[in-house]
């Protein structure tokens, strides 16, 4: 099955993604990831894509799809995937429905407020790569799992989170109605706890 998972910046996609590929035995697929893995290893790719963050920008629709096609035409691909983090807008998607059309997209769907101060509130552990949120772990600063440092992510200050998720609003937002046209797109509620947001999928996926 080709599925697609949609979702503003800490609505939980990174979580659901994991489970959805265990269940269904499909690639986890995020761009993201897939940037920084280039970045991480020098690759032609991967400076030409820093060069690009470093100065502000998004990757381009056409070098991001690229990309996506190349990836997904490898063996692993075969009986699905599931793209994180892709499409991005409508350019993108209707690109995507010339070489890998999705059967299912899913919209994890919770208030953009709740999402700010999921995001702002997220601390990580520089030891054991945990994450916490505030209102579970007060202002401690070291790890409850293994005491190392806690961190907060350099895009999670309130300035970066307000961009981060208005940009969200400008480019992927019109992709619901994109899929809702299609008749591809299930909303699923996502504020909810994670096993029941995952039993809300399952049923879709079905």
């Amino acid at each position: 099955m080709k599925v697609i998972l949609l979702g503003a910046p800490g609505s939980g996609k990174g979580t659901q993604a994991a489970l959805i590929s265990k269940g269904l035995n499909i690639p986890h697929i995020s761009t993201g990831d897939i940037f920084r893995d280039n970045i991480k290893r020098g690759t032609e790719l991967g400076l030409k894509i820093k060069a690009i963050i470093d100065a502000g920008d998004l990757c381009p629709d056409d070098l991001t799809i690229e990309i996506v096609k190349n990836r997904l035409s490898e063996p692993d691909c075969k009986n699905g995937y599931l793209l994180d983090g892709f499409p991005r807008n409508t350019y993108q998607a209707v690109a995507l429905d010339g070489f890998a059309a999705p059967d299912r997209v899913i919209e994890l769907a919770i208030p953009l407020e709740k999402l700010e101060h999921r995001l702002t509130g997220r601390r990580g552990c520089l030891k054991c790569k945990s994450s916490f949120h505030i209102d579970f772990i007060g202002d401690r600063k070291d790890c409850p799992h293994c005491g190392g440092e806690l961190y907060v992510r350099e895009d999670d200050n309130p300035t970066s989170v307000k961009e981060r998720l208005n940009v969200y609003r400008e480019q992927t937002a019109p992709l619901i109605e994109y899929y809702d046209s299609q008749g591809k797109l299930f909303v699923i509620d996502a504020d909810r706890p994670i096993e029941r947001v995952f039993d809300g999928i399952r049923k879709v996926l079905k």
